[in-house]
């Protein structure tokens, strides 16, 4: 069983819309979350980086079978943003997961078959009025309230950015997820494949993130907050190595 979870086989869905904030937190309270083999993410060697995503998928698959397969999920992923250097010496930038939640048994069911991420299954409403977007649950104790708009958006008032082409260096979405198997001393590496992804910035107007406390953070800020839409997506079959100290 601990075999099936190193993601393998290919997968393949549509995000009809991904929606992402960025939490800039001083790096050393990040540290301890993350395992030796990874480094944090950085920007200005100060602030690392806690994003958390709420992905609406559509017909989610083995990739390559046919879509009348697929399911409809809504995903939230929270990640920190981290660098790793394979074998071969190159510097891969990528996620690593903090925690993931669905509003479907089968997708927990499943996720918790095929990967490490350690999925919940979560209540989620989505309101949508005009240009505002509101994403809540009362089980996982969160609330999101955004606000797409035409022109110039401006970025969240204490973001460490400048401007928002600084800001989408950390919008994602990153090329590469990593898992840990501290046992083994093995390193998961999945790779991710996108279309058109454009992200466009969002103005928060209130948020409430109750996991973020359990995190046990001080003095973070949110960065920056992009949405996309429509895009083709697929993660490619896992990739193991073993990791040297």
């Amino acid at each position: 069983m601990n075999a099936l979870k190193n993601h393998p086989f290919a997968v393949e869905a549509f995000f009809e819309s991904s929606l992402v904030l960025t939490f800039a937190v001083p790096k050393e309270q990040l540290q301890h979350l993350i395992p030796a083999c990874l480094e944090l993410d950085t920007f200005q060697d100060k602030w690392a980086f806690v994003a958390i995503a709420m992905v609406q998928t559509k017909g989610l698959r083995p990739k390559g079978f046919p879509k009348v397969m697929g399911n409809d999920f809504f995903l939230i992923g929270y990640r920190v943003f981290v660098r790793y250097t394979n074998t071969a010496g190159k510097r891969l930038r990528g996620l690593y997961i903090l925690k993931s939640e669905t509003d479907k048994w089968k997708m927990k069911m499943m996720g918790n078959i095929f990967t490490h991420y350690n999925y919940t299954t979560t209540d989620i409403q989505q309101e949508h009025t005009g240009n505002n977007t509101l994403i809540r649950s009362a089980h996982s104790n969160f609330s999101i309230h955004v606000q797409e708009k035409e022109g110039e958006v401006v970025l969240p008032e204490h973001s460490p950015f400048t401007d928002w082409k600084e800001a989408r260096r950390f919008a994602g979405p990153l090329p590469f997820t990593f898992t840990y198997n501290a046992d083994t001393k093995e390193v998961l590496i999945i790779e991710g494949v996108r279309e058109n992804w454009t992200p466009a910035p969002v103005k928060v107007i209130d948020y409430s993130i109750a996991f973020l406390n359990t995190l046990q953070i001080k003095n973070y800020v949110l960065a920056n907050a992009f949405i996309i839409k429509d895009i083709p997506y697929y993660w490619k079959k896992g990739k193991k190595e073993l990791w040297k100290q």
